[in-house]
Parts: C-alpha cells; structure tokens; sequence
C-alpha cells in the first residue's frame, strides 16, 4: 500500500514560527493539542504549513463526521455568501434557519411535535436546554453524571465533571447541580441504578425538585463509556414517573458518530430535549436545542436566541451536511469502521498487558490504557507517536489515560488501514520501550 504521508521533521519551521507568534499572542489557557499548523484539509487528510500531511483521526474533536471541506458544504457556503452573511434572525429572519428547524425537528428521536432554537456551540446549547428544563417545571434542581463534559461556559461547566484543567480556578459553580455515577458495562451491569437513584433522591435532592436529567449517551471527554441499554429504560421510566425532563446531550455522539443519526436511537431513549452541535455545522459554529413544542413554547418570546444563533452560512452548511450522511449511508459507514478498528484493537489488548479495554459504539471508539504507575503516560506518549509518524490522535478520560477515535466518517480504506498500522508501531515501541527501561537501557520519547 503506498503511503498517503510526508515523513519530514516535525515540528516543521514555519509551524515552529507560528508557534512562537502563537505564544506572543494567545492566551495560555487556550491549549494547543499537536505542533503543527495547517494549511489545508480535505476529507480524513491535513497538511500542514511545512507540506506534512496526516491522517485525521480526530475530527476537530468529532466536528467532522461527513469530511473535511465537502465539496457541497463549500458550494452552500459560497453560494449562502454570496447573498447576505448576516441580518440576526430575531431582527431579519430568513428561511435557512427555518429549513434547518424543521430538518432538525423530523430527524429528531421520538414521535411528536417538535420545536427547535439555534445557538453558536454546544455550551451555549446546554445553557439553554438548562433555562427551558428549569422554566417548563418550575424546579431548579439539575442532575448528571460522573466523568461528563458539557461545556466550558458556567452553566456548563458546573455539569461538566474534570476538574483539571476545565474547573480548576473558576469556583464557585452554578447550585442546585447533583452528580451521580453513570453506570457503563466496564463498571458494571447498570441493574442497580434504580437503587442509586433512590439513594440519591433519599439524600441529596427530592425528585420532586429535579427539573431535568442531562446526559450524553455515550461520555465523550470522559471516556467514551457506553452505559448498559437497561440503564436508559430504568432512567426514562423514572424520569417519566417524576416529571424529570431528559436532557440528551448528542454534541459528540450526534449525526452518524455511533452507527444511528442519534446515538439515543441504539437505546430506545427517547429525549425531552436534544442537544446538538459539532458536526451540525460541517465546519462551522453551529449548535441547536430541539424539543418537544409544549416544552420549548413554554417560554416568552425573546426569552431565547443570541445576536449570531443560526447564522444563515452556518445554516446552509449544517443542511448540506446531514444530506451528506443521509446519501452517502454513513451512519452504515460508522458501524463498518468500528469494526475494522475493534477487530483489530481486540488483538492489541490481548497482546499488551497496559491495555485495559477497547470500548465504544459505532465510530466512536477508544483504547484505555492502565493508571498504574509502571504504565502511567503511555496514552499520551501513543498520541505522540502517532503524531511524527503522520497520525493525528487524541487522549480522553478524566485521567487522560484513554486514546479516542473520532475520524472523519469519509475515510478511506487505505487511509484508516495506514492509521492503525502508524497506532501498531506505537503500540510495539510502547512495549519495546518498557523492557528497555526496566533494564536500565533507555526512556521513551
């Protein structure tokens, strides 16, 4: 197979360069994953400024399910420049935004009417999932779970579960937020969580003072942990029992990532309301709340929006977008591409005691590697790896210890082949550099 990469120093010089600009100009707290800078993209592949290209296996952190630069998400975005860029929709609305409202609103899990309100990210969705759900009910009370990343805005970050480096300085939090363990089946079967539930009703917040649960159905920073199918029906049956609203956070897990447009849809679940963002707008700031109209018409007019919410170029993308994964079958292509990788990643971990489990649904998919101290960084040193070999990868976990997938949906064959054989090596050298080191000969870099 001929190899699609560069293999040439890296970093290159004028991604060095721009890294000292970046240093005299940004602020330190914005983190740089990898040191290079691109000059362009197009499907699963990025170039750089120095003319090294990689394997996009990270997806601008799962924002490009249907590629990098569609030719037809280019095409509406030009041709949506071309008429007006921006007028608010709240002063001057336009039909993108109502094309995509009632795109969102059919292809949403669960029957029913439905209505939706765009935002400009996932965070500012959450906030505002949170100010319906507490409006609708009238309780202020918020539930979620352990190990979850809703956002960084304040709201959001007060749900989110990482405290190094997203909540460490910014106390306090947002109250009335409850945290309980998400039940996953590496943990354990999810039977018991109707007595965690109890428990949690019983000592820390009334379930009559729940205005919603909020989840994601497949943690994205925290792991990727896929709960038990039986955990979302106890949740929904309890939910439903109480007047809780769900609150389904999809941003990572939206739009084909898991083998189903909704990764709800694997589970039956049917949400309250759906958050989506990331992939919704094939490349641009794009978030949206979808819901059932008796919950999102409960609230004023101009109670909701935002100057730039549905931005009309974003709209015509995120529209373009979803015809994409709907004509090229890729929810199909998820599930194909989870199982080349599990096929593959299931021999890795019978081979290196550090692997501790492959996990994941569809195209969503992560190795976690042992916390011991004899394996500690080797998710990292992974990522590093694959990086100066033409391989762009990135860590989850609360304890960065877990090694994600989040590849473009649109890749080759070949592209993804070379990837996990560039991951291969790493895995090799990771070993290799262990016998090394314990017999005193040398250090992994």
């Amino acid at each position: 197979m001929k190899s699609i990469l560069l293999k040439t120093s890296i970093p290159g010089p004028r991604s060095l360069e721009l890294a000292r600009r970046r240093d005299s100009a940004v602020a330190r707290a914005v983190y740089q994953s990898t040191s290079v800078f691109v000059e362009r993209s197009q499907g699963a592949v990025i170039e750089d400024v120095d003319g090294n290209r990689f394997i996009d296996l990270a997806g601008g952190i799962g924002c490009l399910n249907a590629g990098h630069r569609p030719q037809a998400v280019v095409d509406a975005v030009q041709r949506q420049a071309e008429r007006y860029l921006h007028t608010c929709f709240m002063v001057t609305p336009y039909e993108p935004y109502v094309r995509l409202a009632e795109k969102l609103n059919e292809i949403a899990p669960g029957p029913g009417l439905k209505k939706t309100a765009l935002f400009n990210s996932g965070a500012e969705a959450v906030e505002n999932a949170v100010k319906i759900a507490r409006a609708y009910t009238r309780r202020a009370a918020i539930l979620c779970f352990e190990d979850a990343f809703h956002g960084r805005t304040m709201m959001a970050l007060s749900l989110t579960s990482k405290t190094h480096p997203y909540k460490i300085g910014f106390e306090p939090f947002a109250n009335e937020v409850y945290r309980i363990p998400l039940p996953s089946c590496y943990r354990n079967n999810g039977t018991g969580f109707a007595n965690i539930l109890e428990d949690t009703f019983a000592r820390s917040v009334a379930a009559e003072s729940l205005a919603a649960v909020i989840i994601e159905p497949v943690l994205g920073e925290g792991g990727f942990f896929v709960p038990p199918a039986e955990f979302f029906t106890v949740l929904q049956q309890i939910c439903r029992q109480f007047g809780i609203l769900i609150i389904t956070d999809e941003i990572q897990t939206g739009f084909a990532r898991t083998g189903h447009m909704f990764a709800s849809e694997h589970f039956g679940f049917e949400p309250d309301l759906l958050l989506t963002a990331k992939t919704l707008g094939g490349g641009l700031p794009l978030a949206a709340v979808t819901g059932k109209a008796e919950i999102m018409d409960h609230t004023a007019p101009g109670s909701l929006g935002g100057t730039f919410g549905g931005n009309p170029v974003a709209c015509e993308a995120a529209l373009t977008t979803i015809e994409i994964i709907e004509r090229e079958r890729l929810c199909h292509r998820a599930c194909s591409l989870g199982d080349r990788f599990r096929k593959r990643a299931l021999g890795w971990k019978d081979q290196y005691s550090f692997i501790v489990e492959v996990r994941g649904l569809g195209a969503m998919q992560a190795i976690e590697f042992s916390r011991t101290s004899e394996h500690e960084g080797r998710a990292q040193a992974l990522t590093t790896f694959c990086l100066e070999n033409g391989v762009i990868v990135l860590t989850a976990g609360t304890y960065s210890n877990v090694v994600r997938l989040l590849m473009p949906l649109v890749i080759t064959d070949a592209e993804f082949d070379e990837a996990m054989e560039v991951m291969e090596r790493g895995l090799a050298a990771l070993e290799t550099e262990h016998a090394l080191t314990v017999s005193g000969r040398s250090s992994f870099s």
